[in-house]
């Protein structure tokens, strides 16, 4: 077991990793407006409008292997897989849930697939998991019993069921616009469940503005303009896209993503504060990722300069 100091200088020195968002959000949201979730229904009390059948989960395509490729073509050196977004989809078959991909037309455990195909690519491959899950009823006005029982239990089934893990992202929680807070499942619970199970497993909450306990790496979502400030030294992550949105659009095809420049200047910024940068690969319904994208993460690789490796870590950073 590693001290938490020495578990984040080791994954700083990792810099450049991958955000893969590939859930039911993929299918229901191709088209039309550029949402990834029903923000109504959790923040302004709108009925459900885009209930998911497991039976539209088919990605007959599916080639994690492709993503493991792309992402090492660009030199990221982590990924993290959306296992469970907002919706409530599980990409493995979970117990506690029917609304699974064991109920799908493809059955296939995607958590298995990613991580198998990411491990053997040499890339530092962790999940993602969102406590807020609008299908089971979870969220800023109800988090029972039954509910925690749903959360642990799938948590549980993430970290024992795979290896190991080194990192576990959680989004959906206490977050200004949506998820159970603090009061309702205090964040300890979470942290100590996950430390029993994989004591060198770092908690990541996205939902955190501060080193305050409640996260192990400070997380800036900054494709929502969460931006890192000067004086901040780490250790930190920020996450971002080349596309549209998170999740894939029929647009993405035949729409230029943002040029690998782009994504050096944010390495160039990010990279001396100690915060690393994780950019969004989309899979497309069948499961692949569209050739523009690949190739854009293919020119990053040809021109990023990675720094030096934390050798210590640093005085500010000690518990």
């Amino acid at each position: 077991m590693k001290s938490l100091p020495e578990l984040q200088k080791n994954f700083i020195n990792l810099r450049l990793g991958t955000f893969i968002h590939f859930n039911s959000a993929t299918v229901q949201f191709h088209s039309g407006d550029l949402i990834d979730w029903e923000y109504d229904c959790e923040n302004n009390a709108a009925p459900r409008r885009f209930p998911f059948s497991e039976k539209d989960w088919n990605p007959e395509a599916l080639d994690c292997r492709q993503w493991a490729a792309v992402a090492k073509s660009a030199g990221c050196r982590f990924a993290a897989l959306t296992t469970k977004h907002h919706e409530g989809f599980a990409l493995w078959p979970t117990k506690y849930s029917e609304h699974c991909v064991r109920n799908a037309s493809d059955k296939t455990d995607v958590v298995a697939k990613y991580l198998e195909a990411f491990r053997e690519a040499g890339i530092e491959a962790g999940l993602y998991f969102s406590i807020l899950d609008l299908t089971a009823g979870i969220s800023q006005n109800a988090c029972t019993p039954a509910h925690k029982e749903i959360i642990k239990g799938q948590i549980t089934e993430l970290l024992t069921n795979y290896g190991p893990i080194p990192f576990l992202i959680v989004d959906g929680w206490n977050s200004p616009w949506g998820g159970p807070t603090e009061e309702m499942l205090p964040f300890q619970e979470l942290n100590e469940l996950v430390k029993s199970l994989q004591p060198d497993c770092l908690f990541m909450n996205i939902g955190c503005t501060a080193l305050s306990g409640q996260t192990d790496i400070l997380f800036f979502e900054n494709a929502a303009g969460q931006e890192v400030d000067s004086s901040f030294s780490g250790p930190g992550i920020s996450c971002n896209k080349l596309t549209q949105a998170w999740f894939w659009r029929d647009s993405d095809p035949a729409t230029p993503p943002a040029p690998a420049s782009w994504a050096i200047e944010k390495m160039d910024q990010y990279f001396p504060m100690n915060v690393n940068f994780m950019l969004n690969l989309s899979p497309d319904p069948s499961g692949r990722v569209d050739e523009n994208l690949a190739a854009e993460f293919q020119k990053i690789g040809e021109q990023v300069v990675f720094p030096s490796p934390l050798s210590a870590v640093p005085d500010a950073w000690q518990k």
